[in-house]
């Protein structure tokens, strides 16, 4: 009797799908992605477009905090170098909005590199400070640096198109969006079989170790903000196409905290994480409006209660995480693909 998953060739234990279930999973959701759009109407469409960009982010920031261990709290700031830079280069410069897509994933690069030096010579809550001191200097500048990015006032960004056909409209963005999301998937899984993903981990596991085994730890820390905020760029820049404007609102803290959320809640140091946490936190506030409408009736007062009411519901859940399940969603669906594998052995 088989009582394990064997493979005997290295083609199939390399393989990104190694069991027929997984196979199948991978179909059914590859099926629902394709026909969600022509069922869905505008209202879901958007969330589906909101939880596709939260996810690029949030793969980006699980490189850094989940793989390599260093923790981040820039992400705000990250994604507005992201947003404005392909605002500025598409409304001011007339570049087409796909080039100043690119350019700004590279500009927001260069920018996580910086701020990734202090990485080596600090960890932990000092590394959270250095990255939050991130966030508010990239958020002053943008606020204060009026020539360049008018200041407080919006950046109206002109509707993308492609081949003559608006791309920012729900139904056209939801596959522009999530194309990007599988080759961001695909590209991120392949990372850590390779080397520079291995050598991530190591340091996340322990860096004095990695560097005694040859580990460049300088190298490989600034590599690793590198390909980070290369993607949370991506998802600015997303925003900022998606939405025409750009504002300094939709990148403070409180974004940062909110990623930093998705990938706890998730899973950290899982791709599978990246995505129930960012379709979790997006859909979170979400159900909880639509709930305060559905009692509106019976209880008046829920309007003005509802945005704290949200509010201590993201801090509960978080709490409830870290004590309940610290390794996130992931963990929770690792167990149930697990009953189902060995029923009806309790083993």
């Amino acid at each position: 009797m088989i009582s394990g998953i064997f493979h005997s060739t290295y083609e199939k234990d390399m393989a990104l799908r190694r069991t027929h279930a997984q196979k199948i999973r991978l179909v059914l959701i590859v099926i629902f992605i394709l026909v969600f759009p022509f069922l869905a109407n505008r209202y879901y469409l958007t969330l589906a477009n909101q939880v596709g960009i939260a996810v690029i982010g949030a793969i980006g920031l699980n490189i850094l905090v989940g793989y390599t261990g260093q923790i981040s709290l820039g992400q705000g700031g990250f994604m507005a170098v992201g947003a404005y830079t392909a605002g500025i280069l598409t409304a001011r410069m007339g570049m087409p909005w796909w080039a100043s897509t690119i350019v700004a994933c590279f500009a927001t690069a260069l920018v996580g590199t910086v701020f990734g030096i202090p990485s080596l010579r600090l960890k932990g809550l000092y590394l959270a400070i250095a990255t939050l001191a991130a966030q508010e200097i990239i958020l002053w500048a943008v606020k204060n640096w009026d020539a360049l990015t008018g200041g407080v006032d919006a950046l109206v960004v002109p509707n993308p198109e492609l081949f003559g056909i608006r791309m920012n409209t729900d139904f056209n963005f939801y596959w522009l969006v999530w194309i990007l999301v599988v080759i961001v998937t695909i590209a991120s899984v392949n990372l850590f079989r390779t080397h520079f993903g291995r050598a991530f981990i190591a340091i996340r596991d322990q860096d004095i170790a990695a560097s005694v085994m040859g580990v460049d730890l300088f190298k490989y820390k600034l590599l690793a903000f590198a390909v980070s905020s290369f993607l949370v760029g991506l998802a600015g820049a997303l925003t900022a196409h998606y939405r025409s404007i750009v504002t300094w609102e939709r990148f403070t803290v409180d974004v940062s905290v909110t990623y930093l959320a998705m990938i706890i809640i998730g899973g950290l140091g899982s791709i599978t994480g990246s995505y129930l946490g960012a379709t979790f936190m997006t859909l979170l506030p979400v159900v909880l409006t639509n709930l305060g409408r559905a009692v509106k009736t019976s209880f008046p007062v829920i309007d003005s209660i509802i945005p704290f009411v949200q509010q201590g519901m993201f801090g509960l859940v978080i709490i409830l995480f870290l004590i309940l399940e610290p390794e996130g969603l992931n963990k929770i669906w690792k167990n149930i693909k697990d009953y189902f594998r060995l029923w009806p052995f309790s083993y």
